[in-house]
Order: C-alpha cells, then structure tokens, then sequence
C-alpha cells in the first residue's frame, strides 16, 4: 500500500485565535473550523473527555494544510521554547514570495525570528520564525 497523499500538519495551540491571524498573515486562508469531542476522540488520542476547537488553514495553491487545535479539556502541555535541535517535529516550510516582508508583517502576530535571514548559496534566502504556541516555521525566498 502507498500514500495517497499528505493531509495537513497538526499543530496544538493556546489561543486559537491568535494562531489563526499568524497563518492568515503568511497567505493560508480558513478552510473551516469545528469543536470536535466524543468516544471516538478519546479513542483515537488515547485520553479520556478530550474536547477540542480545531481550525483548518490551507495554502493558496489548495494543497498544503495546517490544523491548528486548542485542548478545551484537558489542557494541553508542554513547553513553548524549545531549541530547534529538539526531538521531534521540528518546522513546518513555507515557500514566500518577499521574506523581509513576511518577517515583518508576522511580527505584528509575535513571530520572533529564532536566528536571522541568511541565504543559501544564491537559491535561497531562509529563516526560522518562532510564532504561536512556540512553533517554528521556516519561511524560504527563492532568489533565482
């Protein structure tokens, strides 16, 4: 059996709200949103009372998705500034078309840059951004 193909990323946030201005300022728009509980949740997370407000983003090009998910019950855990040698999921890419003014603009939505813009040999110009709920999106410029 094969992949059909890949869904979406979940990402776990605090504040659905703000989460969801920092994805619509870096071009992704709502695809829908929806408060999710019951048997079958509990069953597929392994715990028990799991109620959840999900919204999902998509790319423009329809393709790429991000689920952006805040725990009503029980609270989610975990840490917010993690270094990015840590274990596990570690960015999310987004190819932008003007990266200065993506940084800036997500600033406004307490994106911190994690190191600074520098550029790859002459294809790329690359950053990691720091945005809500301490995940770290990689924003990529091609420069040819």
């Amino acid at each position: 059996m094969a992949i059909v193909r890949m869904d979406h990323v979940s990402v776990i946030v605090d504040d659905l709200d703000a989460a969801e201005a920092f994805f619509a300022e870096l071009g992704m728009e709502r695809e829908g949103g929806a408060r999710v509980e019951g048997q079958w949740v509990d069953r597929v997370n392994a715990i028990d009372g799991v109620r959840v407000e999900m919204v999902m983003m998509r790319t423009p090009d329809g393709h790429g998705k991000v689920e952006l998910t805040r725990f009503l019950t029980p609270a989610a855990t975990g840490g917010r500034s993690e270094p990015v040698n840590t274990l596990g999921l570690r960015t999310v890419m987004f190819e932008v078309d003007d990266i200065a003014d993506t940084v800036e603009r997500l600033r406004g939505h307490g994106g911190e840059l994690v190191g600074e813009l520098a550029d790859y040999e002459d294809f790329y110009r690359l950053c990691y951004l720091r945005g809500p709920a301490g995940i770290i999106v990689a924003l990529a410029q091609q420069l040819r």
